[in-house]
Protein backbone atom coordinates (compact mmCIF):
# COMPACT_ATOMS: atom_id res chain seq x y z
CA UNK A 1 0.00 0.00 0.00
CA UNK A 2 1.48 3.42 -0.91
CA UNK A 3 2.56 5.36 2.16
CA UNK A 4 0.96 8.52 0.79
CA UNK A 5 -2.52 7.08 1.51
CA UNK A 6 -1.83 6.99 5.22
CA UNK A 7 -0.12 10.36 5.10
CA UNK A 8 -3.18 11.87 3.42
CA UNK A 9 -5.49 10.45 6.06
CA UNK A 10 -3.20 11.61 8.86
CA UNK A 11 -2.89 15.12 7.44
CA UNK A 12 -6.63 15.44 7.09
CA UNK A 13 -7.06 14.23 10.66
CA UNK A 14 -4.55 16.72 12.04
CA UNK A 15 -6.12 19.61 10.15
CA UNK A 16 -9.58 18.67 11.37
CA UNK A 17 -8.73 17.77 14.94
CA UNK A 18 -6.01 20.30 15.74
CA UNK A 19 -8.17 23.42 16.16
CA UNK A 20 -10.82 21.37 17.95
CA UNK A 21 -8.50 19.94 20.58
CA UNK A 22 -9.04 22.85 22.95
CA UNK A 23 -12.39 23.88 21.52
CA UNK A 24 -13.74 20.61 22.84
CA UNK A 25 -12.49 21.54 26.28
CA UNK A 26 -15.67 23.46 26.92
CA UNK A 27 -16.28 26.30 24.50
CA UNK A 28 -19.99 26.16 25.23
CA UNK A 29 -19.19 26.81 28.88
CA UNK A 30 -16.64 29.56 28.36
CA UNK A 31 -18.87 32.39 29.56
CA UNK A 32 -20.50 30.68 32.53
CA UNK A 33 -17.50 30.61 34.83
CA UNK A 34 -18.71 27.32 36.28
CA UNK A 35 -15.90 25.26 34.77
CA UNK A 36 -16.15 22.06 32.76
CA UNK A 37 -14.50 18.64 32.60
CA UNK A 38 -14.92 15.65 30.30
CA UNK A 39 -13.29 12.26 29.84
CA UNK A 40 -13.55 9.33 27.44
CA UNK A 41 -11.79 5.98 27.34
CA UNK A 42 -12.29 5.64 23.57
CA UNK A 43 -13.65 7.64 20.65
CA UNK A 44 -13.77 6.41 17.08
CA UNK A 45 -14.18 8.24 13.81
CA UNK A 46 -13.94 5.52 11.17
CA UNK A 47 -15.23 5.07 7.66
CA UNK A 48 -15.88 1.43 6.73
CA UNK A 49 -16.09 0.50 3.05
CA UNK A 50 -17.86 -2.71 2.13
CA UNK A 51 -16.52 -5.14 -0.45
CA UNK A 52 -17.49 -4.06 -3.92
CA UNK A 53 -17.57 -0.45 -2.70
CA UNK A 54 -21.33 -0.79 -2.43
CA UNK A 55 -21.50 1.43 0.67
CA UNK A 56 -19.51 3.46 3.16
CA UNK A 57 -20.63 2.97 6.75
CA UNK A 58 -19.43 5.33 9.52
CA UNK A 59 -18.36 3.92 12.87
CA UNK A 60 -18.52 6.71 15.45
CA UNK A 61 -18.78 5.23 18.95
CA UNK A 62 -17.41 6.01 22.40
CA UNK A 63 -16.69 4.08 25.59
CA UNK A 64 -17.15 5.64 29.03
CA UNK A 65 -17.57 9.18 27.69
CA UNK A 66 -18.59 11.39 30.64
CA UNK A 67 -18.92 15.03 31.59
CA UNK A 68 -18.72 16.44 35.10
CA UNK A 69 -19.98 15.39 37.50
CA UNK A 70 -19.99 11.83 36.17
CA UNK A 71 -17.89 8.67 36.11
CA UNK A 72 -18.09 5.36 34.23
CA UNK A 73 -16.19 2.08 34.35
CA UNK A 74 -17.52 -0.21 31.61
CA UNK A 75 -14.77 -2.53 30.41
CA UNK A 76 -16.13 -3.55 26.98
CA UNK A 77 -17.59 -1.91 23.90
CA UNK A 78 -19.35 -3.65 21.04
CA UNK A 79 -20.98 -2.26 17.90
CA UNK A 80 -22.99 -3.34 14.90
CA UNK A 81 -22.81 -2.08 11.34
CA UNK A 82 -25.23 -2.84 8.54
CA UNK A 83 -23.53 -5.04 5.96
CA UNK A 84 -20.66 -6.06 8.26
CA UNK A 85 -20.70 -9.73 9.28
CA UNK A 86 -24.41 -9.96 8.63
CA UNK A 87 -25.21 -7.19 11.12
CA UNK A 88 -23.91 -9.20 14.09
CA UNK A 89 -22.21 -7.34 16.97
CA UNK A 90 -18.43 -7.16 16.91
CA UNK A 91 -15.96 -6.18 19.59
CA UNK A 92 -14.45 -2.71 19.43
CA UNK A 93 -12.63 -2.62 22.78
CA UNK A 94 -12.15 -4.97 25.69
CA UNK A 95 -10.14 -4.23 28.84
CA UNK A 96 -9.42 -5.53 32.30
CA UNK A 97 -10.19 -2.08 33.70
CA UNK A 98 -11.47 1.06 32.02
CA UNK A 99 -12.57 4.08 34.04
CA UNK A 100 -13.34 7.70 33.20
CA UNK A 101 -14.10 10.41 35.75
CA UNK A 102 -14.88 14.12 35.51
CA UNK A 103 -15.52 16.50 38.43
CA UNK A 104 -15.94 20.22 39.06
CA UNK A 105 -15.96 21.56 42.63
CA UNK A 106 -14.40 24.24 44.85
CA UNK A 107 -12.73 26.14 42.02
CA UNK A 108 -11.21 23.01 40.48
CA UNK A 109 -12.13 21.02 37.34
CA UNK A 110 -10.50 17.65 36.81
CA UNK A 111 -10.80 14.76 34.35
CA UNK A 112 -8.99 11.41 34.34
CA UNK A 113 -8.91 8.10 32.46
CA UNK A 114 -7.32 4.79 33.47
CA UNK A 115 -7.15 1.84 31.08
CA UNK A 116 -5.35 -1.46 31.67
CA UNK A 117 -4.78 -4.58 29.54
CA UNK A 118 -6.83 -3.33 26.62
CA UNK A 119 -7.41 -4.74 23.11
CA UNK A 120 -8.81 -2.65 20.30
CA UNK A 121 -10.45 -4.21 17.21
CA UNK A 122 -11.57 -3.04 13.78
CA UNK A 123 -14.53 -4.24 11.73
CA UNK A 124 -13.43 -7.18 9.53
CA UNK A 125 -10.58 -8.17 11.89
CA UNK A 126 -12.27 -10.20 14.64
CA UNK A 127 -9.19 -12.25 15.61
CA UNK A 128 -6.32 -9.81 15.09
CA UNK A 129 -6.18 -6.83 17.43
CA UNK A 130 -5.50 -3.43 15.96
CA UNK A 131 -3.59 -2.52 19.11
CA UNK A 132 -2.90 -4.11 22.50
CA UNK A 133 -1.88 -2.00 25.49
CA UNK A 134 -0.74 -2.75 29.04
CA UNK A 135 -1.68 0.54 30.70
CA UNK A 136 -2.87 3.98 29.63
CA UNK A 137 -3.55 7.07 31.77
CA UNK A 138 -4.57 10.65 31.10
CA UNK A 139 -5.32 13.52 33.45
CA UNK A 140 -6.24 17.19 33.05
CA UNK A 141 -6.55 19.66 35.92
CA UNK A 142 -7.80 23.26 35.76
CA UNK A 143 -7.69 25.04 39.13
CA UNK A 144 -8.60 28.66 39.76
CA UNK A 145 -5.52 30.83 40.11
CA UNK A 146 -3.17 28.17 38.70
CA UNK A 147 -1.82 27.18 35.32
CA UNK A 148 -3.84 24.34 33.70
CA UNK A 149 -2.08 20.97 33.57
CA UNK A 150 -2.46 17.95 31.28
CA UNK A 151 -0.52 14.67 31.18
CA UNK A 152 -0.80 11.32 29.41
CA UNK A 153 1.18 8.10 29.62
CA UNK A 154 1.29 4.78 27.79
CA UNK A 155 3.03 2.26 30.03
CA UNK A 156 4.34 -1.19 29.18
CA UNK A 157 4.27 -3.03 25.88
CA UNK A 158 2.38 -1.86 22.78
CA UNK A 159 1.45 -4.27 19.98
CA UNK A 160 0.03 -3.07 16.65
CA UNK A 161 -1.45 -5.61 14.20
CA UNK A 162 0.61 -8.33 15.88
CA UNK A 163 3.86 -6.33 15.88
CA UNK A 164 5.59 -5.15 19.06
CA UNK A 165 6.44 -1.46 18.68
CA UNK A 166 8.23 1.25 20.60
CA UNK A 167 6.47 4.58 20.70
CA UNK A 168 8.36 7.79 20.08
CA UNK A 169 7.84 10.85 22.24
CA UNK A 170 9.20 13.14 19.53
CA UNK A 171 6.92 12.19 16.66
CA UNK A 172 4.48 9.65 15.23
CA UNK A 173 5.26 5.95 14.97
CA UNK A 174 4.33 4.24 11.69
CA UNK A 175 3.58 0.53 11.52
CA UNK A 176 3.11 -1.22 8.16
CA UNK A 177 1.87 -4.78 7.72
CA UNK A 178 2.14 -6.16 4.15
CA UNK A 179 -1.17 -7.01 2.50
CA UNK A 180 -3.07 -5.62 5.46
CA UNK A 181 -2.47 -1.93 5.99
CA UNK A 182 -0.79 0.82 7.93
CA UNK A 183 -1.28 2.42 11.32
CA UNK A 184 0.17 5.68 12.57
CA UNK A 185 0.37 6.23 16.33
CA UNK A 186 0.72 9.66 17.97
CA UNK A 187 1.82 9.30 21.56
CA UNK A 188 0.76 11.43 24.52
CA UNK A 189 -0.59 14.66 23.11
CA UNK A 190 -1.21 17.41 25.65
CA UNK A 191 -2.28 21.01 25.07
CA UNK A 192 -2.75 23.82 27.59
CA UNK A 193 -3.97 27.36 27.08
CA UNK A 194 -5.44 30.17 29.13
CA UNK A 195 -7.85 28.45 31.49
CA UNK A 196 -8.07 25.19 29.50
CA UNK A 197 -6.27 21.90 29.05
CA UNK A 198 -6.69 18.75 26.96
CA UNK A 199 -4.78 15.51 26.56
CA UNK A 200 -5.02 12.14 24.84
CA UNK A 201 -2.78 9.18 25.53
CA UNK A 202 -2.82 7.69 22.05
CA UNK A 203 -4.25 8.69 18.69
CA UNK A 204 -4.30 6.13 15.91
CA UNK A 205 -4.73 6.90 12.23
CA UNK A 206 -5.55 3.71 10.34
CA UNK A 207 -5.81 2.59 6.75
CA UNK A 208 -6.44 -1.15 6.77
CA UNK A 209 -7.77 -3.59 4.15
CA UNK A 210 -9.18 -6.63 5.98
CA UNK A 211 -11.02 -8.06 2.95
CA UNK A 212 -12.94 -10.20 5.41
CA UNK A 213 -16.52 -10.23 6.69
CA UNK A 214 -17.53 -8.08 3.72
CA UNK A 215 -15.19 -5.27 4.76
CA UNK A 216 -12.99 -3.83 2.03
CA UNK A 217 -11.10 -1.24 4.03
CA UNK A 218 -11.26 0.85 7.19
CA UNK A 219 -9.94 4.41 7.41
CA UNK A 220 -10.06 7.07 10.06
CA UNK A 221 -8.97 7.76 13.62
CA UNK A 222 -9.30 6.30 17.10
CA UNK A 223 -8.49 8.24 20.26
CA UNK A 224 -7.67 6.58 23.57
CA UNK A 225 -7.88 8.23 26.99
CA UNK A 226 -9.00 11.75 26.07
CA UNK A 227 -9.54 14.33 28.82
CA UNK A 228 -10.43 18.03 28.82
CA UNK A 229 -11.05 20.71 31.44
CA UNK A 230 -11.93 24.39 31.75
CA UNK A 231 -11.07 26.45 34.82
CA UNK A 232 -14.01 27.46 37.03
CA UNK A 233 -14.24 30.67 39.00
CA UNK A 234 -12.53 30.77 42.37
CA UNK A 235 -14.78 29.97 45.34
CA UNK A 236 -16.42 32.96 46.98
CA UNK A 237 -14.30 34.25 49.86
CA UNK A 238 -15.56 33.94 53.43
CA UNK A 239 -17.01 37.32 54.53
CA UNK A 240 -15.51 36.76 58.00
CA UNK A 241 -12.18 35.57 56.66
CA UNK A 242 -8.91 37.31 56.13
CA UNK A 243 -9.94 38.63 52.72
CA UNK A 244 -11.60 41.56 54.49
CA UNK A 245 -9.49 44.27 56.10
CA UNK A 246 -11.64 44.61 59.21
CA UNK A 247 -8.94 43.42 61.59
CA UNK A 248 -6.19 45.68 60.35
CA UNK A 249 -5.85 49.33 61.14
CA UNK A 250 -6.96 51.60 58.33
CA UNK A 251 -4.94 54.37 56.73
CA UNK A 252 -5.84 56.74 59.58
CA UNK A 253 -4.73 54.25 62.23
CA UNK A 254 -8.27 53.46 63.41
CA UNK A 255 -8.43 50.30 65.51
CA UNK A 256 -10.21 47.18 64.17
CA UNK A 257 -13.21 45.62 65.86
CA UNK A 258 -11.02 43.19 67.81
CA UNK A 259 -9.04 45.99 69.53
CA UNK A 260 -10.18 46.92 73.10
CA UNK A 261 -12.00 50.27 73.30
CA UNK A 262 -9.99 53.24 74.49
CA UNK A 263 -10.96 54.63 77.96
CA UNK A 264 -13.25 57.67 77.81
CA UNK A 265 -11.73 60.65 79.66
CA UNK A 266 -12.84 64.27 80.08
CA UNK A 267 -15.54 64.15 77.39
CA UNK A 268 -18.35 66.70 77.77
CA UNK A 269 -21.42 67.20 75.61
CA UNK A 270 -21.23 70.23 73.38
CA UNK A 271 -24.41 71.69 74.95
CA UNK A 272 -23.03 71.73 78.52
CA UNK A 273 -22.33 75.20 80.04
CA UNK A 274 -18.76 76.35 80.13
CA UNK A 275 -17.04 75.86 83.51
CA UNK A 276 -16.75 78.89 85.86
CA UNK A 277 -13.47 80.73 85.61
CA UNK A 278 -11.45 80.74 88.81
CA UNK A 279 -10.43 84.10 90.20
CA UNK A 280 -6.83 83.06 90.25
CA UNK A 281 -6.91 83.14 86.52
CA UNK A 282 -7.59 86.92 86.59
CA UNK A 283 -5.20 87.85 89.47
CA UNK A 284 -7.75 87.51 92.37
CA UNK A 285 -8.25 84.92 95.13
CA UNK A 286 -11.12 83.00 96.69
CA UNK A 287 -10.49 84.94 100.01
CA UNK A 288 -10.98 88.31 98.39
CA UNK A 289 -14.70 88.72 99.37
CA UNK A 290 -13.89 88.08 103.06
CA UNK A 291 -11.00 90.52 103.09
CA UNK A 292 -13.13 93.16 101.43
CA UNK A 293 -15.90 92.72 104.03
CA UNK A 294 -13.43 93.00 106.93
CA UNK A 295 -11.97 96.15 105.49
CA UNK A 296 -15.39 97.75 105.25
CA UNK A 297 -16.12 96.86 108.87
CA UNK A 298 -12.82 98.36 110.02
CA UNK A 299 -13.55 101.55 108.13
CA UNK A 300 -16.95 101.86 109.76
CA UNK A 301 -15.51 101.23 113.23
CA UNK A 302 -12.70 103.71 112.66
CA UNK A 303 -15.10 106.38 111.51
CA UNK A 304 -17.23 105.92 114.64
CA UNK A 305 -14.18 106.28 116.93
CA UNK A 306 -13.13 109.51 115.30
CA UNK A 307 -16.60 110.97 115.79
CA UNK A 308 -16.61 110.16 119.54
CA UNK A 309 -13.16 111.75 120.09
CA UNK A 310 -14.27 114.98 118.44
CA UNK A 311 -17.43 115.21 120.61
CA UNK A 312 -15.33 114.74 123.80
CA UNK A 313 -13.30 117.83 123.05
Amino acid sequence: MPARRLATVAAATVLAAGPAALAGAGTAHATTGKGHASAAVLRTGLDVSLIGRTAHVPLAVALNEVQAPRSADRTALTATLDGVDGGRPFHVLGAEAASAKATVSDGRAEASVHLTHARLHLPGLPLLSLVELDAVTSKATCAAGRRPEATSNVLGAVTVLGKRVTLSATGPTDVEVPDLGEVRLDFAKAVTASGRAAASALELTVSVNPLKLNVADVKGTLTLAKVTCETPQAPASDPTGASGSTEAAGPTGAAGPTDPPSPVTDIKPQSAPAPKTKLAETGGSSMTPYLAGGAVALLVAGGGAVTLVRRGR
